[in-house]
C-alpha cells in the first residue's frame, strides 16, 4: 500500500489541490482494496468532529478582525518608535512589528500579508532592495504559528492528545529566538548596505503614544495564555474571548471597522475555515488508510533503528520535515506526519510538548521554501517581483531560521522552561 503515498507525491507534483490529492489517492487504495465506501463519510466526519477544533474558525475569525481592525498599522507604528532609529531600522521593525502580530493573528500568512502590505511599500520607498525585502517579511511571517495563539498547536494538541495551554507556553521563547535571528541579520546587512534607520531616536513622550495607541492590541495574548493557564476558560472558549475582544476593539475603540464590513470578513474567515476543515477531513481518511495497512509501523520499524540515539532520531526527523515542508502546506504535513513520528519521538524520550515545538517550527520553514513556499507568494505579490529572483537573499534567513530549529531541538529546556514556569 506504499504505491498510495507515491500516488499522493505525483498529484502534489501536478499541483492538484491538497484536499483533492489526499481524496483521491485515499480512494484509489479504497477501490484496490475492496472497502465499503461507508467509510469515506464516516472518517471525514470523524476527522473534523472534535470540540477543540472549534478554536479553529474561532481564532481564524479573531485573526481576520484583528488584521481589517488597525492593529498591524498600530503595533508598525510601536515597532518604528523603538527600533526605527537603528542600523536597518525599518527591516527591524518589520520583524519586531511580525513579532507582535504573531501573538494576535496565530498564522504565517496572516503576518506576511499584514506587515508585509505595510512594511514592504515602506522599505522600497527607503532604498531597501526588493529583493531583501521581499524575503525578510514572509521570513519574519514565519514566528506568526510559533507564538501563540497557533493553530497549529491546536490541531498539534488534539493530535497528540497533549494540553494546548502547555503548547501554547512552549511557543513563547522559539518564537521570539526566530526574532532576534532575523534581526541580527538585517542589521548586520545594514551595515555592508548602508541602510539606516531615521535620523533621530523617539523622545520617551512619542514612545509613550506608541505604546498607548497599541496596548490593547499587545495586551490581547496575555489576555488569551493568561486565561487558558488560569483555569478562567479552556483554549477552545479562548477562541471566543479571541473573536470578542477583536470585535470591540475593531468596532468601538479603533472604530476601523463597521458593520457593512463585517459580512465581508465572516465570509472570508468561513472561506478560510473551510478549506483548513476540508484538508483535515481528507488527511484523516489518508491517516485511516495508511493506519490499517500498518504503514505507520513500516516507517516506524525503519525510524526504531534509531531511537537508541534521539540526537539521530531527531536529526532524521527534522530533515525529513524540512523536505515535506517544501511540497506539502503545513496543515496536510502536520496531520500525515504526527502520527507517523510522534510514537518514535516518545519512544526515544522526546517530550510531547517539546516535539509539537519542533515539528511547528519545521513546517512554519517550509512556507518559504519553493515551491510550496505560501508566504513568499504573498510577499512577491505585494513587491512585484519573481520567487526565482529571491533566493540569494532568501537563503541566509532560512539557514538562520534551520538554526535555531537546531536549538530548539537540542536544547529542550528553550521550549519547556516557560510552561514548567507556570507548573506544567
Amino acid at each position: 500500500m506504499f504505491w498510495v503515498i507515491g500516488v499522493l507525491f505525483i498529484l502534489f507534483i501536478l499541483k492538484v489541490p491538497i484536499a483533492f490529492a489526499l481524496g483521491i489517492s485515499t480512494l484509489l487504495g479504497i477501490i484496490v482494496s475492496d472497502i465499503d465506501f461507508i467509510v469515506i463519510p464516516q472518517k471525514i466526519l470523524s476527522g473534523v468532529d472534535s470540540y477543540a477544533l472549534i478554536a479553529v474558525p474561532l481564532f481564524i475569525l479573531a485573526g481576520e478582525l484583528m488584521t481589517q481592525g488597525g492593529i498591524s498599522k498600530r503595533l508598525v507604528n510601536f515597532s518604528q518608535t523603538l527600533f526605527g532609529h537603528m542600523t536597518s531600522g525599518l527591516a527591524i521593525v518589520a520583524v519586531v512589528a511580525s513579532v507582535f502580530f504573531s501573538a494576535v493573528s496565530g498564522s504565517a500568512i496572516a503576518t506576511t500579508a499584514a506587515i508585509g502590505g505595510m512594511m514592504i511599500p515602506a522599505m522600497l520607498n527607503s532604498g531597501y532592495d526588493k529583493r531583501f525585502t521581499a524575503s525578510l517579511i514572509p521570513a519574519a511571517g514565519t514566528i506568526g504559528p510559533i507564538i501563540p495563539p497557533s493553530i497549529i498547536m491546536i490541531l498539534y494538541g488534539v493530535m497528540a492528545n497533549v494540553s494546548i495551554g502547555d503548547l501554547f507556553l512552549a511557543g513563547f521563547i522559539p518564537g521570539i529566538l526566530m526574532g532576534v535571528g532575523l534581526i541580527a541579520y538585517a542589521y548586520i546587512i545594514g551595515k555592508k548596505r548602508g541602510y539606516k534607520g531615521r535620523d533621530t531616536v523617539a523622545s520617551p513622550k512619542e514612545m509613550l503614544v506608541g505604546l498607548k495607541d497599541a496596548i490593547l492590541a499587545l495586551l490581547m495574548p496575555f489576555i488569551i495564555i493568561g486565561g487558558i493557564v488560569g483555569g478562567i476558560f479552556t483554549p477552545t472558549e479562548s477562541g471566543v474571548v479571541a473573536v470578542v475582544y477583536a470585535l470591540i476593539i475593531g468596532m468601538f475603540v479603533y472604530k476601523e471597522i463597521n458593520l457593512k464590513s463585517l459580512p465581508k470578513i465572516f465570509y472570508d474567515s468561513a472561506m478560510t475555515t473551510a478549506g483548513i476543515l476540508f484538508i483535515i477531513g481528507n488527511a484523516a481518511l489518508f491517516t485511516w488508510l495508511i493506519t490499517i495497512n500498518n504503514i505507520p509501523q513500516q516507517v516506524g520499524e525503519y525510524l526504531g533503528t534509531f531511537t537508541d540515539s534521539p540526537f539521530l532520531l531527531l536529526l532524521v526527523m527534522n530533515i525529513i520535515l524540512l523536505i515535506v515542508g517544501t511540497f506539502l502546506d503545513t496543515m496536510s504535513a502536520l496531520i500525515i506526519f504526527t502520527p507517523l513520528m510522534l510514537p518514535l519521538a516518545l519512544a526515544a524520550g522526546v517530550d510531547p510538548i517539546h516535539f509539537g515545538i519542533i515539528m511547528a517550527v519545521n513546517l512554519t520553514i517550509g512556507m518559504i521554501t519553493p515551491p510550496m513556499g505560501v508566504c513568499l507568494f504573498v510577499s512577491t505579490a505585494i513587491a512585484k517581483i519573481k520567487m526565482q529572483n529571491l533566493m540569494k537573499d532568501l537563503v541566509p534567513m532560512v539557514i538562520i531560521l534551520v538554526v535555531v530549529l537546531a536549538v530548539i531541538t537540542y536544547i529542550p529546556e528553550v521550549s519547556l522552561i516557560v510552561p514548567k514556569l507556570f507548573g506544567a
